[in-house]
């Protein structure tokens, strides 16, 4: 679905020549940088706000974290950049997380005509999470329910939802409209620093992706090692069987 790069660079740091972050698009670095137009240049790529070098979903998570936050807070961003350049796993379960982790992050705190939409945002993950991993489609996760609970009007309202209309087939863009009302409901939350919840919800995506990713590297099939021999000797279903190797 999501291209995966050959390689992420090893970066440690974000180079001092870079411009500050700051809100929105810019057409080139003398003009400033945002989050995604940074990572952009530290991956080699055309400069961009859009680079392939970061899953979508989670580069749309960042956007609008950098566009939602003030002038200074947006700089405790930078530090993250290098961990997005090149964080774009072939994983069907990333859009589907990151749409819970921004959902989950806002129903508490997100005012009440967005708490209904945040609900079914978490259900709808959920559902897909489990139809990915082969589990019945009602089945919850304990922070789900736990966060569902405290919100029981909006819980009520999502679960009528889905037995009426169902959750449609999860796509990209769909997740990342939830990531952007979902940061939105944070930033203008009624709470006394909405813009370390916010901080921590990207701290929160790019973690959970990495790990992701990390699961899916670790059950890829091994390659198959080439013998340098002419023969090689195996035995199936207890008789020897000798076979010639290729050269």
């Amino acid at each position: 679905m999501f291209g995966r790069p050959a390689a992420r660079p090893q970066l440690d740091a974000v180079p001092d020549s870079v411009p500050v972050l700051s809100r929105g698009r810019h057409r080139n670095p003398r003009k400033g940088a945002c989050f995604m137009e940074m990572a952009s240049y530290l991956a080699g790529e055309r400069w961009s706000d859009h680079p392939k070098c970061t899953h979508p979903v989670l580069a749309s998570m960042a956007r609008c974290v950098n566009d939602a936050l003030g002038d200074v807070r947006r700089q405790e961003l930078a530090v993250m950049i290098p961990e997005v350049v090149g964080l774009n796993p072939d994983d069907r379960r990333i859009a589907p997380m990151l749409m819970r982790r921004a959902a989950l992050a806002a129903l508490p705190i997100a005012s009440a005509e967005r708490q209904n939409v945040m609900a079914l945002a978490v259900m709808g993950a959920e559902r897909h999470l489990n139809d990915i991993a082969g589990r019945p489609p009602e089945v919850l996760t304990t922070e789900a329910l736990e966060a569902l609970a405290a919100v029981p009007g909006a819980q009520k309202w999502a679960r009528d939802f889905v037995r009426r209309v169902g959750t449609r087939d999860l796509r990209a863009d769909a997740a990342a409209k939830v990531v952007s009302l979902a940061v939105n409901g944070i930033a203008r939350a009624c709470v006394d620093d909405p813009s370390a919840d916010l901080v921590r919800l990207l701290r929160q995506a790019i973690d959970e992706t990495k790990a992701l990713e990390a699961e899916t590297v670790s059950m890829a099939p091994a390659v198959p090692v080439r013998t340098t021999t002419s023969t090689t000797t195996a035995t199936t279903a207890g008789e020897p069987v000798r076979s010639r190797a290729a050269h």
